[in-house]
């Protein structure tokens, strides 16, 4: 048992967790505690992690149609993305906006555009997640 499990169980159980729910997160935290001893474990892991249980995309999302599911409504087609399911697109994923952000179908602002999948195959050696 290492001081982070400790840790956690006793927070755990100052806030009165359910049981079930005390035993779930105690296991991620032991995986993690694992991890945390055979690895470096930098800050930019922890956000990674954190990104990942959030359902975040850690790169720019492309135009790559196969990360863009396409749904056929009354009103028209849109495209909602894999990757981040709170991207919405009128165009296939060229361009996109983010429900996170306050957009929806009326108010689709403000608009991002998605980086090309070209591009990503092409300079994956050099391309970083800054875009």
């Amino acid at each position: 048992m290492t001081n982070l499990v400790d840790h956690a169980r006793r927070e755990l159980a100052a806030i009165n967790e359910a049981p079930e729910l005390t035993a779930g997160i105690l296991k991620v935290i032991e995986a993690f505690a694992e991890l945390k001893d055979s690895a470096e474990v930098t800050h930019e892991t922890l956000q990674t992690l954190n990104a990942l249980l959030e359902f975040q995309h850690l790169t720019p999302l492309t135009d790559d149609p196969e990360e863009w599911y396409q749904h056929d409504m009354l009103d028209g087609t849109f495209w909602q993305n894999k990757r981040n399911g709170g991207a919405f697109s009128r165009d296939g994923g060229k361009t996109y906006y983010l429900t996170e952000e306050g957009a929806n179908q009326a108010n689709p602002f403000p608009v991002h555009i998605s980086r090309p999948r070209a591009e990503i195959l092409l300079g994956a050696q050099t391309w970083g997640s800054d875009g």
